[in-house]
């Protein structure tokens, strides 16, 4: 019998990125509705934000920014997703290994969020200002009419210093989304394939438990930071000087108490889970 050789393909660095692009048209409304959650200073839950943004300035109005989420999604997953396979592709060739042990994922996973982070801070910026404007009194929004001319537009009025608006938290979020997903989702599925009650096999339905495990310890774990990324990000500069996190952050607990720092989880939880 001739024997037959198989090879899996190598994907363009690209896939990742024009697949998040694509489900970012689909999940946008949660994304727009989760920024304005995070920069409003009450409480308020998802449906009832929905509802209200929706009645006021209808449907349609909940895809407001979409353009900003897909050049988003063209950086920064692009460059995540593109990275993290790069540095392993990397990592196995030199260490002449076909697997990497979990803490070299997770370290592949957790360079490759930062980077990404940096590079995509600039779309994150507008993207946060064009979900966020519709919660804002019509005297303070920026009313970007697309993308391009929000990034145009920051770099004009701000100079392109402004780019790097919550770049911290932002950095940071990206690290933790990363290596949390990854770590969480590898023990989740190892316990899961353990327990002999679950009579459970290495299937699709383990690969949605174990990722449903893991979107929502990512989405916890990621939610003071985003917070704080979109409440910098938001924010017009004060006497020419851009918003600090510490004011962010003592402002957010004088005012709000400890729990603003989880504002929009529910809506951030169904988008990624």
């Amino acid at each position: 019998m001739a024997k037959v050789e198989t090879t899996k393909s190598k994907q363009p660095f690209w896939l990742g990125g024009a697949a998040a692009s694509m489900a970012a048209c689909f999940t946008h409304p949660l994304d727009q509705t989760k920024y304005r959650i995070q920069v409003q200073s009450f409480k308020q839950p998802m449906l009832r934000a929905l509802y209200t943004f929706a009645s006021r300035d209808g449907v349609l109005s909940l895809w407001q920014g979409l353009s900003a989420s897909i050049m988003r999604q063209s950086t920064y997953s692009t460059a995540r997703l593109g990275l993290y396979n790069y540095l392993a592709h990397t990592l196995k060739r030199t260490s002449s290994t076909q697997n990497l042990s979990t803490s070299s994922t997770i370290a592949c996973a957790g360079v490759a969020g930062g980077i990404a982070g940096l590079i995509g801070n600039p779309t994150e910026v507008v993207l946060v200002r064009m979900c966020a404007d519709g919660a804002k009194a019509p005297e303070k929004r920026f009313k970007y009419g697309n993308a391009v001319t929000g990034l145009l537009r920051i770099a004009r009025d701000e100079g392109v210093g402004a780019f790097g608006k919550g770049l911290t938290p932002n950095v940071a979020r990206s690290i933790l989304m990363n290596v949390s997903q990854i770590a969480v989702y590898t023990v989740a599925k190892a316990k899961i394939l353990a327990t002999p009650a679950l009579k459970m096999k290495d299937g699709v339905p383990t690969h949605i438990a174990a990722s449903l495990a893991a979107g929502t310890v990512a989405t916890t774990v990621c939610a003071p930071a985003d917070v704080l990324k979109s409440r910098m990000q938001s924010a017009a500069a004060t006497s020419g000087k851009p918003q600090g996190l510490w004011k962010v952050v003592s402002e957010g607990l004088r005012q709000e108490g400890p729990r603003f720092l989880m504002k929009g989880w529910t809506p951030a939880w169904l988008r990624l889970a």
